[in-house]
């Protein structure tokens, strides 16, 4: 079953079981994908829709931190619960030593000496680690690294 029929089997469990806020998340998150379908006019398979949800959580998580600075932690709340249902169809997430461990190897093939590869490590990291780690977070991790 690919992650496409999984939301969608997803959305009509909801549907039965009258979980409004679920069915509203699932509904937004099918809109998102077939929305970039429509826009690059193809279909997309599990990799782009990963691609998707991250972004969905991205912005997600953006979100509350401007609403949290605003103080309005109803809609903080709101957020987080979409991220709690969006990030049940992401692959399970690395751990820190994982990361480290992707970072230290990419690091070593890549022969990084310095800030100025950077791109280079992030590059090998993120080929291995997408959907399994928040990149940002990674990319912190590897000015450390490299002693940036």
């Amino acid at each position: 079953m690919t992650l496409k029929e999984r939301i969608t089997e997803d959305m009509k469990a909801a549907m039965r079981a009258s979980e409004k806020e679920r069915l509203s998340t699932i509904r937004m998150v099918q809109a998102a994908i077939k929305q970039r379908e429509v826009d690059e006019r193809i279909a997309l398979d599990d990799a782009q829709v990963i691609a998707v949800l991250e972004k969905m959580v991205k912005q997600r998580r953006e979100s509350i931190v401007q609403f949290e600075a605003g103080g309005r932690a109803d809609l903080a709340d709101k957020e987080k619960a979409e991220i709690v249902v969006i990030t049940a169809y992401l692959p399970e997430q690395l751990s820190e030593a994982e990361v480290d461990a992707l970072i230290q190897e990419a690091i070593a093939a890549t022969g990084a000496a310095s800030m100025k590869d950077m791109g280079k490590v992030m590059g090998a990291v993120k080929a291995k680690a997408a959907g399994r780690a928040d990149m940002g977070a990674v990319s912190a991790r590897i000015k450390v690294a490299l002693g940036g």
